[in-house]
């Protein structure tokens, strides 16, 4: 299994950025999709999770501001985040349950500038 990350930038506080990561490999139902960050000296937390029966979860910093959504016949699921904030800045990693096996992809950059 791979994920594959994209999006991540540069981008101005307040503005917008959608980050998507796709999943090959897979021969099994997703459970869980998501996306966690991380900023150096901290560790990682949890961004927002969708499961496969529709629930999603987000962190309290960034509700009312990004979206999560899965298109899973592409096995893919996105990001959007927007109202960006000085402290969004980290490297945001996707993540995936299947069955008992959890899976993470490379990490791509997110940069807002205040």
């Amino acid at each position: 299994v791979q994920l594959q990350a994209s999006g991540g930038g540069l981008v101005q506080a307040a503005g917008s950025l959608r980050l998507s990561c796709a999943a090959s490999g897979v021969t099994s139902s997703i459970n869980v999709m998501g996306w966690y960050r991380q900023v150096p000296g901290k560790e990682r937390e949890m961004v927002a999770r969708l499961s496969s029966n529709g629930r999603t979860d987000y962190a309290d910093s960034v509700k009312g501001r990004f979206t999560i959504s899965r298109d899973s016949a592409r096995k893919t699921v996105y990001l959007q985040m927007n109202s960006l904030k000085f402290e969004d800045t980290a490297v945001y990693y996707c993540h995936i349950w299947i069955g008992w096996r959890n899976y993470w992809g490379q990490g791509t950059q997110v940069t807002v500038s205040s």
